[in-house]
């Protein structure tokens, strides 16, 4: 009797071993069909519905799982934005969940913040529906969706983003693993300054709308956040940067990168040479090499 207990409980743990590789695997070099379809993540105070569009790989899984926060300056752009780059991840076996968030102009800051908490929290609970693995949920975030996504990162139980209860899961938190970004506004004012140094009056205006009160682009800053050495969660970042950005500058990012890790953050950053602000909406090399980029240093961090 205590022979077959000892073997059966064997068993078991080697069940459960094998279970945590499956869920932990993940082959950046895969190449797998996906299906693409849209659910409804909230309606925001604004009363517009915001959807989740799901890239699921086909396959065994369960997948791991990355949440899309896009850019547009907080003022325009939705949950299609970065479709070339989520079906490329998506299509290497991960589970890809782009979301809309709220415009500053139906809401300033922290709504958009708070729709990318509720929807780390919410892909935690539902993952599963879609053979997702939410052990890891990272997050990929572009232009100023890369600032929402290190407010998100630093500050994942502050309570102004933790402000939308979740039905049915009021113990599951925001926290992520790591943040892969392109061209993130680590640093809005100094973006501020840039755009009111070249007469850019709508890029001026965006921040007007979605910093309001204006003092708040000082506090939600995450480079001033990290110079006022707040107390915050550091999680790996990978930032791509293109060497002829003139909307966010690469000193700048430069900047962020080097207090990041003086603060005791780890932060892999790259520069890529010939590319603009947007320049993973073209295909190209530069374009090809961010997409494989994204993928090892995902593949890194589940390896952890």
């Amino acid at each position: 009797m205590r022979a077959r207990l000892i073997l059966a409980l064997a068993a078991a743990l080697a069940l459960a071993s094998a279970g945590a590789r499956a869920a932990t695997h993940y082959d950046p070099s895969a190449k797998l069909d996906i299906t693409v379809t849209e659910v409804p993540l909230r309606t925001n105070a604004a009363g517009r519905l915001l959807m989740a569009r799901i890239y699921q790989p086909n396959g065994p899984g369960p997948f791991p799982t990355v949440l899309d926060l896009h850019g547009g300056a907080w003022n325009a752009k939705d949950r299609h934005a970065e479709e070339p780059m989520d079906r490329a991840l998506a299509a290497s076996g991960l589970l890809v969940v782009a979301i809309d968030m709220t415009l500053a102009p139906e809401g300033p800051y922290p709504a958009s913040v708070q729709d990318a908490n509720y929807a780390v929290r919410w892909l935690k609970a539902n993952a599963k529906k879609w053979n997702g693995d939410a052990s890891k949920v990272g997050v990929y975030g572009s232009s100023s969706g890369g600032q929402v996504a290190e407010l998100l990162a630093m500050r994942p139980h502050d309570p102004r983003y933790n402000a939308i209860p979740l039905p049915g899961s009021p113990k599951v938190d925001a926290t992520v693993a790591y943040v892969a970004m392109r061209s993130p506004v680590s640093n809005p004012f100094a973006r501020f300054k840039n755009a009111e140094d070249l007469k850019r009056e709508p890029m001026m205006n965006n921040h007007k709308v979605f910093f309001s009160p204006w003092e708040s682009i000082h506090e939600s800053n995450p480079q001033e956040i990290l110079e006022r050495h707040e107390k915050v969660t550091f999680v790996p970042f990978l930032i791509m940067q293109g060497a002829l950005d003139d909307n966010v500058r690469p000193a700048v990012q430069e900047k962020f990168v080097t207090t990041y890790k003086a603060a005791g953050g780890d932060v892999q950053f790259h520069v890529f040479e010939d590319s603009e602000h947007e320049w993973v909406a073209k295909p190209g090399p530069q374009t090809d090499k961010a997409r494989e980029m994204v993928k090892a240093f995902i593949a890194r961090q589940l390896k952890r």
